[in-house]
């Protein structure tokens, strides 16, 4: 038997290409990742500028005291007198109403009292931690020795007051007996003021204190939290649902939610995020099995816009079969 070698001639077909026998150039690797780098930098920075979110300053409750004192006042007294949005929401918070319902049935209540919240507390709580001041310690006393009846006369009167006052101005108050209350609100009008009602109540069971649901309670009782938002066209009634502030677009996925809120009946009723979730339900289950529903299934074979968007795929099928 005869053996006979033979060599694969360099660089043909079927073998290994030799790096060797291509042209090479230098490549600063290095300069071509820093150039990369600036350039998308640069261009970051222009997008953000031109498009992104406005960076509003947060809200506090020290901002709010220095910029409408009198909504303080009054939201606290409202919050003694157990008349504010909170005090009368219902579950979670506590059993003032049976909240809202959908076909007559209170879900909301169903849901169960599982955050409870005296909105008494939402002013007394931050006073009894102050210490040093004579007349609001007095204040409190008073107070948590009074029945709840004389607590309800006394708050509802100079919740009255307040209201008839010029501007809302707690100094234009008409007199009367309303026992510690204007001292109450006063107090905790200086106490925001201050600052120190920045996390005065907030808790959450644990070190960190991360839950600020009563803060947010006590801010949106006010006026002043709902102005800022109607500025912003975060209103409700101005699709606030899916945009951020100002005239920037938001979310908007979210419009087929938010848009039911603008038309009847949901504009003007009381139990309108119960119908509007249970809409947005249906719809969903809609959705869900429309595969099963006859008539909305065909409506592919009745409408084929498919056929328009795959037009390339249809003709090529059509040419086949013949």
């Amino acid at each position: 038997m005869v053996t006979i070698a033979v060599r694969t001639p360099r660089g043909a077909r079927g073998s290994t290409p030799d790096s060797h026998d291509f042209p090479t150039r230098p490549y600063d690797l290095v300069k071509e990742f820093v150039i990369a780098l600036v350039a998308m930098t640069l261009l970051t920075a222009v997008l953000a500028a031109a498009f992104s979110s406005p960076d509003e300053k947060a809200i506090t409750m020290q901002g709010w005291a220095t910029a409408d004192p009198a909504d303080v006042v009054a939201t606290a007294t409202a919050e003694l007198a157990g008349t504010t949005t909170s005090a009368t929401y219902g579950a979670p918070y506590n059993h003032a109403s049976d909240g809202q319902k959908l076909l007559g049935l209170s879900l909301q209540k169903w849901g169960g009292v599982r955050i409870p919240v005296d909105s008494a507390d939402l002013v007394l709580q931050p006073l009894e931690a102050q210490t040093g001041n004579a007349a609001v310690t007095s204040a409190v006393q008073q107070w948590r020795a009074a029945s709840a009846t004389q607590q309800q006369a006394w708050a509802t009167g100079y919740s009255d007051a307040l209201a008839a006052a010029p501007g809302g101005d707690p100094a234009k108050a008409a007199t009367g007996d309303y026992g510690p209350v204007p001292a109450l609100a006063a107090g905790l009008l200086a106490v925001a003021q201050s600052g120190g009602l920045e996390g005065g109540l907030t808790s959450s069971g644990n070190f960190y204190g991360g839950d600020q649901t009563r803060a947010m309670l006590l801010l949106s009782d006010g006026a002043y939290l709902e102005d800022l938002a109607v500025v912003q066209k975060l209103g409700g009634d101005q699709w606030g649902m899916m945009n951020e502030t100002g005239n920037y677009p938001g979310q908007p996925w979210m419009w087929l939610y938010t848009f039911w809120y603008q038309v009847q009946p949901f504009s003007t009723s009381e139990n309108a995020d119960a119908l509007v979730w249970g809409l947005m339900m249906v719809l969903t289950l809609g959705l869900m099995f429309l595969p099963l529903i006859p008539g909305l299934r065909d409506i592919p074979r009745w409408i084929p816009v498919h056929r328009l968007i795959w037009r390339d795929h249809y003709r090529r099928h059509s040419s086949a079969r013949r």
